[in-house]
């Protein structure tokens, strides 16, 4: 019998965030966090009870809505051990392959053909703590990192990690502002003021249906 994930939804969208966004994505949710960010506003993946899917299930789901860009999401995917098959299966059967983690998780378990969106949490998330580290060194030119970021005291925490392990010379960086708590143009003016060369990435599903909290 296949292995199953816990699965929170799944859906075609625009993709929100990442280099990707602005782009057709099918967004797999898996179920479950071993974080709890102040920020989080995906709590129904923690609290909701789950749908349990064999990895054949999800593949067919992900086929029948007709996308050749998939991404997992959560939650925290890497916290049920299958989602590194999964991913594999999807970059086996040709999809561009997504994988958004909280930066807790070790990611070089993953198939590397798979975009890695990692973060870094800031202090503001509460779960700076839980930043793994050692994901830097297992970080390519195909693969991302994000910060996302409330307010002054996250930006120095975010500019310095960027100084520190050159992440501009490692891969694309992604300074997001916390949706609600900080501007975008704030954010814009800091990274300006400071030549810092990061990617601005705001919530673009947020700006397109800023009336739905799930499902986008």
């Amino acid at each position: 019998m296949s292995e199953t994930l816990k699965v929170s939804e799944i859906y075609r969208t625009i993709q929100g965030e990442s280099s990707r966004s602005g782009l057709p994505c099918v967004m797999v949710r898996l179920a479950g966090c071993n974080l709890s960010c102040s920020w989080c506003d995906t709590l129904y993946a923690k609290s909701e009870v789950p749908r349990e899917m064999t990895l054949d299930e999800i593949l067919q789901a992900v086929a029948e809505l007709n996308c050749r860009r998939v991404a997992l999401t959560g939650g925290e995917p890497l916290c049920q051990p299958a989602a590194v098959e999964l991913l594999g299966m999807l970059c086996e059967a040709g999809y561009e392959t997504l994988l958004e983690t909280n930066g807790s998780q070790d990611i070089s378990v993953v198939d590397p053909h798979v975009r890695r969106i990692v973060d870094i949490k800031c202090p503001s998330s509460g779960s700076a703590d839980a930043n793994r580290w050692e994901n830097i060194e297992h970080l390519t030119d195909n693969d991302e990192v994000k910060f996302v970021i409330a307010n002054r005291e996250d930006y120095e925490f975010a500019s310095q990690a960027v100084r520190d392990h050159h992440l501009g010379h490692v891969c694309t960086v992604i300074f997001s502002p916390v949706w609600g708590t900080l501007t975008g143009a704030m954010l814009a003016e800091w990274i300006l003021d400071d030549d810092l060369d990061v990617r601005l990435g705001m919530q673009l599903h947020k700006l397109i249906w800023p009336e739905k909290d799930r499902g986008v």
